[in-house]
């Protein structure tokens, strides 16, 4: 017997629909336009979130080697604050300025980028507790922004391409593609939109690689003690996913209880920068560990090993809240990441999980709580941690998105749909 070959067969009588036959040549057009504007996005973005990390990672190292530049943070203070008040800016809104140009009709100002990579550095040369991927959410999506208006987008073009220069920062600096192309959607719309997804995803991409180029490795952990999928793991996940979101809560309230402090008590933001430059300069030095200043990567990587402070994650959050709210710039993102996992290493006794995969649970769930992202945060825990027990990550980020409510890292972030009930 012969075999049958099954082929599609074109009547040639057929008549195709004009209307439809323009349709699908203005979205090949389409693709490929957004295919130029993604590569250039990611090649721009992805080589600026380099060079700013290299800065970064220096200013930190000449922080180590001289512990007294702790001392210069109300002096690196007055520098911000002037610098941004000589660019005309006196209400610096950080990555909510970013999202408002995904939300609405607003630009971004091209000179945000300099500004924020310059006050970053100033901020971690001094001690200040803040990351930088949240910097390099600001620099890439302004850059992207100013690139699309150049090109004369419209609005909601123009509101893809900003997502993607978000999404080429954030993958460029922290070299996690994957989820910094959903991250990008997630956290600037409050959901998935899958026409944006391809954009996003592709300059991700070329912006990983182009870090590559210049040497910079993908950001990993290494991470122990994955236990295996069982009742009894579950109900862990599930419990530590409540405790991730009550933290979160925590987290954002005592933001924004230091925010009110600041504004109520020192209005005056050349004093208000300087007075919060003194006391974690002071705290730092009654503490007598440098933990609490920059990052605190050293400290994540300790914690994914068992160790850590029972009270590290306490101080981290008022150390940030203290820095971020009073002006300093950087990001919350590796604070978070630090105080998620802090908390999971000294937690994890207490639900019998091994220190190690409790403060790398940690780590995604709260950033998952303070970020409303839980798609995001469920890869970015496939891309640091890879794919193991990758269901008990899937399940706390899950739980603490849906606990954590309507709170968030930043204010202007609003969900399309009700975290209960479907709409």
């Amino acid at each position: 017997m012969k075999p049958i070959h099954k082929r599609l067969r074109i009547d040639p009588n057929l008549r195709v629909d004009s209307e439809l036959r323009d349709k699908l040549s203005y979205r090949s057009v389409d693709v490929l336009q957004w295919c130029v504007y993604a590569v250039v996005v990611g090649i721009i973005c992805g080589t600026i979130a380099t060079a700013f990390g290299m800065v970064i990672d220096a200013a930190t190292e000449a922080r180590k080697t001289y512990d007294w530049f702790v001392w210069l943070m109300p002096l690196a203070g007055v520098c911000i604050v002037a610098l941004y008040h000589a660019a005309g800016i006196t209400k610096p809104m950080g990555t909510n300025r970013v999202l408002l140009a995904v939300k609405e009709e607003e630009g971004v100002a091209i000179r945000m980028a300099p500004l924020i990579y310059v006050s970053s550095m100033l901020t971690h040369l001094t001690g200040g507790s803040s990351g930088r991927e949240g910097a390099a959410l600001q620099i890439g999506g302004s850059i992207a922004n100013f690139i699309g208006r150049q090109f004369k987008l419209s609005h909601l073009d123009l509101r893809t391409i900003t997502m993607c220069g978000m999404a080429a920062g954030f993958s460029g600096l922290f070299g996690t593609p994957l989820a910094a192309g959903i991250f990008a959607m997630e956290v600037a719309e409050g959901s998935l939109h899958y026409a944006v997804l391809f954009p996003c995803l592709l300059s991700s991409i070329v912006a990983r690689v182009t870090a590559e180029t210049f040497g910079v490795p993908a950001t990993s952990f290494t991470v122990t003690g994955y236990p295996e999928l069982t009742l009894r793991t579950t109900a862990a996940a599930l419990v530590f996913g409540v405790l991730c979101a009550l933290l979160s809560i925590l987290f954002v309230e005592t933001l924004h209880c230091i925010d009110w402090t600041y504004a109520h008590y020192l209005k005056n933001p050349y004093l208000r920068i300087i007075v919060a430059g003194l006391i974690v300069a002071a705290a730092t030095t009654l503490l007598g560990t440098r933990d609490y200043n920059g990052a605190g990567t050293e400290v994540i990587v300790r914690a994914l090993q068992g160790e850590a402070e029972p009270l590290a994650f306490l101080f981290k959050i008022l150390f940030t809240a203290l820095t971020l709210e009073a002006g300093f710039k950087g990001g919350e993102i590796v604070p978070t990441f630090f105080i998620g996992a802090t908390f999971g290493c000294v937690a994890a006794p207490l639900l019998g999980l091994d220190p190690s995969f409790a403060a790398a649970l940690g780590m995604t769930g709260l950033f998952c709580g303070v970020t409303n992202c839980p798609v995001a945060s469920i890869l970015l825990s496939f891309e640091l941690f890879g794919g193991d027990s990758l269901v008990l990550f899937a399940l706390c980020c899950s739980v603490s998105y849906m606990l954590s409510g309507h709170y968030s890292l930043y204010t202007v972030q609003r969900l399309e749909q009700d975290k209960f009930h479907l709409e």
